[in-house]
């Protein structure tokens, strides 16, 4: 007996949920011309579509040189595509992210003062809350995907479906790692 699978895959708190069509885009956009970007662009449209941010950035890590370098930016002339942050290993999102390859989620301000040296940037931005998610492939954390967003956007409701997007992230994430020899 064959059935149709549910429209919406998932929920989140906020009521959104992701939809094959917008699985079957993300798909089409990755197997375009023009990678990486046209695929993290892709990626931030459905992720914006679906979880909502206002601010959506992709780090990829290069322990070689201990750095978290930004491959991606949805708001650019804020943080922009190219810039590096020093892999701080003996933070907390070092170790929940990268070491053991589970989401960090700011629900608040307090949160986000807590967690980001540039809190100051991220609160003018209209920014209260975050969700770091590990991309891994093979055992090991390549990078994450940082969503931001008003106080309170983020909590554990979205978690399944931000899975699916950080697998959804390692091809692109994979190349950017094979084009700089790391």
């Amino acid at each position: 007996m064959l059935t149709r699978a549910p429209e919406r895959l998932a929920t989140t708190d906020q009521g959104a949920g992701m939809s094959m069509h917008d699985l079957v885009n993300l798909a089409a956009a990755q197997a375009a011309p023009g990678q990486p970007g046209t695929g993290l662009v892709a990626l931030d449209a459905a992720l914006a579509a679906t979880v909502g941010h206002r601010l959506f950035t992709v780090l990829v890590l290069d322990e070689a040189r201990g750095v978290n370098r930004r491959f991606y930016s949805s708001r650019p002339e804020a943080y922009p595509v190219a810039g590096e942050k020093p892999i701080r290993r003996d933070s907390e999102l070092y170790r929940l992210v990268v070491q053991q390859g589970v989401p960090r989620v700011c629900r608040d301000r307090q949160d986000v003062v807590r967690a980001f040296p540039d809190h100051d940037l991220i609160l003018s931005l209209g920014c209260e809350s975050a969700v770091n998610v590990p991309v891994r492939w093979d055992g090991r954390t390549l990078g994450a995907l940082n969503l931001l967003h008003e106080a309170g956007h983020y909590g554990e409701a979205q978690l399944p479906a931000l899975s699916v997007f950080a697998a959804l992230a390692v091809a692109p994430i994979l190349r950017i790692l094979g084009e700089h020899g790391r």
